[in-house]
Parts: structure tokens; C-alpha cells; sequence
């Protein structure tokens, strides 16, 4: 955090969305940001030298779940895990890999076959998740998809990637961690900042410990996931304890 505030110019701030800077939400496309969130990022993005989300959803969902994302001055979107990338407008991104479209056309049948209840297929475009919040056991329900997504995801040369009660089906060979290491590189940064909520962020925060900076993961805590309260150096309540770090950060900025 030292060097964090000493050197602004040189700082990265590294965001997830979903439980970072949105809450959790029962149906992922009713999903939005802290209302707060879009002013804090603009005002924290006049100090840092960027301010980057790294997400599993698709750039265009982040933006259409962020209203007022669009406006931060200088954010850069790595959406998919870094197969895409929203910087200035623009959004850059090689087409969907065949095998995501074919394992989600199996998917309805098989979680027929398997007999779970409240199971919902989200279509992520170069991704395609299972999420269970809905069903009458969600982990149970999880517990029993385990294996078989495994196995689907395999068959369409796949990997799988838990989250907080989802499984989801995507490429390998981009993660967090490889798209907040490239950037870092790409930015020259001199410090970093991750914040994140979910297993999925595990390799962002692997990511900060490995990359040589001085570098602080922040988690932004739940009942339904402390491995990575157990691996950060601050835990925060939540979107609204993101939000309140981030706006002290900007605020410590702008003190004289």
C-alpha cells in the first residue's frame, strides 16, 4: 500500500466484477454494479496509472451490468478472462472457440439426464456456465455436476472453472492471472492492487504474489467463499467494503 500511494503513476488497480464491484445476485443477468462504483473508479483513475476490471463475462455484459463504466477515464476491460478486451471504446477479441458451442448444445440434455432441479445455462459467448443459486440445494446440486462437466468439458477440449455456486466451461490457456500479468507488463507498472471474490480470482492473487512488485490482494468477503479471505492481505464487507477502500484510496490521493 506503501508504494501503492508514494507512486501513483506507477500503480495498476485490478478489479473482478461479479461480487467486487456488483453483489451476487440470484439470476447473474439482473446483476449491476455499485452505484457508487462508476464515480470512485473515475476519480481513483485521475491518480493510477490504470484501472483495469478483469472478468469471466463478456466485455459488453460488464458494460451493460456497469452503466457509467464507459465513462472512467482510461479503464481497460479484460472480459473472458483476457480473450477480450475493451480499452477507448473499442473491443477486441478473436471469434468464439467451436468447442464452447458444441458443449453447450449438450448441456440441456445432460443436466436432463442427471435429474437436477434449478440448474440455469448461462451463455457467455466464448464461455458457457452452469450456475445452481436457484436450485432447492445448490451445493448438493454442484456437487453432483462436478464430475459430468468435467467430463463434457474434456470431450470439447475445455476446462472447467468453479465459482461461487457455477461451473464454467472455457477455453484453457487464459485465467485471471495470465491477463492481470500481461497487462501489468504491457503497463510497465512499479505496484499492483487486485480485488476479487471468488476462486476464480485465486490465480489474479497468485498473480500480484509472483509478478516482483510491490503488490496488495484484497478480498472482497462472503459467507459462501473464504479460501480467498485465507489468501488475501485486506478482506473487506463486500462490494459496499470495495467501494468504501477504493473511494479512501482515491480520497488519500487528493489530501495534500
Amino acid at each position: 500500500m506503501e508504494a501503492i500511494l508514494k507512486d501513483p503513476a506507477g500503480a495498476v488497480i485490478g478489479l473482478d466484477f461479479d461480487g467486487t464491484l456488483s453483489p451476487i445476485v440470484a439470476d447473474p443477468a439482473s446483476a449491476r454494479i455499485h452505484p457508487e462504483a462508476p464515480a470512485v473508479l473515475a476519480e481513483l483513475g485521475g491518480h493510477v496509472g490504470a484501472v483495469a476490471i478483469v472478468t469471466g463475462r463478456p466485455v459488453a455484459t460488464a458494460l451493460e451490468l456497469g452503466p457509467g463504466l464507459a465513462d472512467v477515464p482510461g479503464l481497460v476491460i479484460l472480459g473472458h478472462y483476457g480473450f477480450e478486451r475493451w480499452e477507448d471504446g473499442q473491443i477486441s477479441a478473436p471469434p468464439p472457440p467451436h468447442g464452447v458451442l458444441q458443449a453447450e448444445a449438450e448441456l440441456q440434455l445432460l443436466l436432463g439426464s442427471l435429474g437436477v432441479k434449478g440448474a440455469t445455462i448461462e451463455d457467455k459467448g466464448r464461455a458457457v456456465a452452469v450456475h445452481t443459486r436457484r436450485s432447492p440445494d445448490p451445493e448438493g446440486t454442484l456437487a453432483v455436476l462436478r464430475e459430468p462437466l468435467a467430463a463434457l468439458a474434456d470431450k470439447h477440449g475445455l476446462v472447467v472453472e468453479p465459482g461461487r455456486l457455477v461451473l464454467e466451461l472455457r477455453p484453457p490457456g487464459m485465467d485471471k492471472g495470465h491477463a492481470l500479468g500481461l497487462f501489468l507488463a504491457e503497463r510497465a507498472a512499479r505496484s499492483v492492487m487486485f480485488v476479487g471474490d471468488d476462486l476464480g480470482d485465486l490465480a489474479a492473487f497468485d498473480a500480484v504474489r509472483n509478478s516482483g512488485l510491490p503488490g496488495v490482494t484484497v478480498c472482497s468477503g462472503s459467507a459462501e467463499v473464504t479460501a480467498l479471505a485465507e489468501r488475501a492481505d485486506i478482506v473487506v464487507d463486500g462490494p459496499d467494503g470495495v467501494v468504501a477502500l477504493l473511494r479512501e484510496l482515491a480520497s488519500a490521493y487528493s489530501r495534500p
